[in-house]
């Protein structure tokens, strides 16, 4: 199931509304779609250099925007809705945690699993939907999941738009590590960041 559609997201980004395509996409795999974005900004990447930060711009709006509504999601419908998503990537209940995040170490923890999961394979949906179970501060969420996800998408277009079909097969072998890397980094700045506005709020 996967491959297929995998293979059927390949084929509409070559489609003359490949961008409406994106733009769609990117915002139902932030709570759903198992499929990256990564499928479309690439071919699309390719085929329209000069695009690059226009295709990375409607990826990364759709999927903030997606990441709002898992958030939405896991807030009011986590019942109904979410544990039903977590079941479909095999997933158990997550309800201890909403204890868990509520103190200050936990506050920091979950902020660095947005931003891995923002920025690599990890499935991002089920950190948006399950930030809005435990409530987790909707600011920090919404500022982490665009500077992770803007921060992949831009790099990838970025690298493809000025160095081309080259870049296609570096950025499938090393995705991961150079994920991990932006991680590390974004992580870093997360942690400061929020650091700073406790204690200026404080």
């Amino acid at each position: 199931m996967i491959k297929e559609l995998y293979n059927r997201s390949i084929k509409l980004a070559g489609h003359k509304k490949s961008k409406t395509f994106l733009g769609i996409m990117s915002f139902i795999e932030s709570f759903i779609f198992p499929i990256p974005p990564d499928v479309f900004i690439i071919p699309m990447t390719i085929a329209n250099r000069k695009e690059w930060f226009r295709i990375a711009f409607i990826a990364t709006t759709g999927s903030v925007l997606g990441a709002c509504f898992g958030y939405f999601i896991g807030f009011v419908f986590f019942n109904e809705i979410g544990l039903k998503i977590f079941e479909l990537y095999g997933v158990d209940n997550t309800s201890f945690l909403k204890d868990k995040v509520s103190s200050d170490g936990g506050v920091i923890a979950w902020i660095t699993l947005l931003a891995i999961a923002g920025f690599t394979p990890v499935p991002f949906k089920l950190l948006t939907i399950t930030s809005g179970f435990v409530h987790f501060n909707l600011f920090y969420f919404i500022l982490v999941s665009l500077l992770t996800r803007g921060s992949r998408f831009f790099l990838i277009a970025f690298l493809i738009g000025n160095f081309g079909q080259a870049m296609k097969s570096i950025i499938e072998k090393k995705l991961l590590f150079i994920s991990t890397i932006f991680s590390l980094i974004i992580i870093a700045i997360a942690y400061f960041v929020y650091k700073y506005l406790t204690n200026f709020i404080s």
